[in-house]
């Protein structure tokens, strides 16, 4: 029986984890529930488990009959601060908690591929490291990981590493879709704070009014932008919160503003760094006003191994069919902390479809929405491609 068929005849098994994991998601590194959720469904299979010492993360590995390197597959774990609002048939039991990028499907998939690579353990050929990742939306905890060891649980480095990730719109159902190269965006944070002098609105001449200097720093940065950065090597500055005054006739004594900052290259996402404090801090000596600007350097670039990518595209073509794999024309602009892991390990990461059949792709709320919906029909191709990958990279020893 293939791969394919053997993770077809999981189906209810997988979609019961999954929903289980959708009633009760859990945030950031911490996990307890989801951790011990993890473990029961990986009980009884052959696996060295480890696991984290300041998140609750699960590494297992699972040894082949015969020695041979080591590949990584990469389930994240963790939801989002998110209201659910999908009006899908199984919805999150924990008001203000949802998941709501996917992430249960994700763990749910690598559990089974643990599975199916555990029965096939007789012929495998090599190791593979099951890397269950808590705090990827914002936490890091890849790194996390790493610091404590997941790239070395097998007692050597992977020879190759692969994440998978769902996506709730955009792409059809049950298709794959990956490029080498850059595919998902640096992303670092900038807070800035302005500080003047608070006054009365109708006498601004008697204060240092922080709001106006606030705005021209929002609107330069996006010039910037525009006027600094080669278009074909994009950087995209957004600001997602802005904050200043209580009263329509008083001038406050700060504003502070935060913006997420995205970048595809290792150049710009140096440059970037140094030109946008230069910038607001010089716009602020303009005006005589102080600043304080914290830039926070977050995930690098997720970029992946073009040998990796190929083989990716290649398996799926010939496991599911030409119709099922995109080659990625460009990189996507969010943001992955698999990238700590592709920065050490020629790795893949691979996004899956997952937009239930009566939505429209195109339609469709997108991952992080309190709308998105996932549809469980993707758990088995999901698991199988993660078996698939770690087989064929590694290797079955003959009957």
């Amino acid at each position: 029986m293939s791969l394919r068929e053997s993770a077809a005849d999981m189906r209810d098994e997988l979609t019961r984890l999954r929903h289980a994991l959708h009633r009760q998601p859990e945030l950031g590194l911490d996990l307890p529930r989801t951790q011990e959720k993890v473990l029961a469904a990986l009980a009884g299979l052959p696996l060295e488990i480890r696991l984290g010492e300041r998140l609750s993360s699960v590494t297992a590995v699972l040894r082949g009959a015969q020695p041979g390197p080591t590949v990584l597959l990469r389930g994240d774990m963790d939801a989002l601060p998110v209201s659910e609002h999908s009006g899908a048939e199984v919805t999150s039991q924990v008001e203000g908690r949802m998941h709501a990028c996917g992430h249960d499907l994700h763990t749910t998939m690598l559990a089974g591929a643990a599975h199916l690579l555990a029965a096939r353990r007789d012929q495998l050929v090599g190791n593979v490291i099951f890397m269950f990742q808590p705090g990827e939306e914002g936490q890091g905890g890849a790194k996390i990981m790493i610091d404590e060891g997941v790239l070395d649980a097998a007692g050597e480095r992977p020879v190759a590493a692969y994440a998978l990730h769902v996506i709730s719109a955009v792409l059809p159902r049950g298709v794959f879709i990956t490029k080498g190269g850059p595919m998902m965006a640096a992303a670092d944070k900038l807070v800035v704070t302005v500080r003047g002098a608070g006054g009365h609105g109708s006498a601004p001449h008697r204060a240092k009014d922080p709001i106006p200097v606030a705005c021209e720093m929002v609107t330069a940065l996006q010039t910037m932008v525009t006027r600094g950065f080669d278009v074909f090597d994009p950087v995209v500055v957004t600001v997602g919160s802005f904050h200043a005054g209580t009263a329509d006739n008083v001038i406050p004594e700060e504003a502070r503003f935060e913006a997420t900052i995205r970048s595809f290259s290792k150049s710009s996402h140096t440059r970037i760094q140094e030109r946008a404090v230069t910038l607001v801090k010089g716009i602020a000596a303009a005006y005589g006003l102080d600043v304080e600007a914290d830039y926070q350097v977050n995930y690098p670039v997720t970029v992946n191994n073009g040998t990796e990518a190929e083989f990716v595209g290649a398996t799926v073509r010939e496991v599911y069919g030409e119709q099922r794999f995109i080659k990625a024309p460009q990189p996507f602009t969010g943001s992955e902390d698999f990238s700590f892991v592709s920065d050490q390990v020629p790795s893949a990461f691979v996004a899956l479809g997952a937009c239930p059949p009566d939505a429209d792709p195109g339609k469709a709320a997108y991952n992080h929405a309190p709308g998105a919906r996932f549809d469980d029909a993707v758990l088995p191709d999901g698991a199988a491609l993660y078996a698939e990958l770690a087989v064929r990279r590694l290797g079955l020893a003959p009957n």
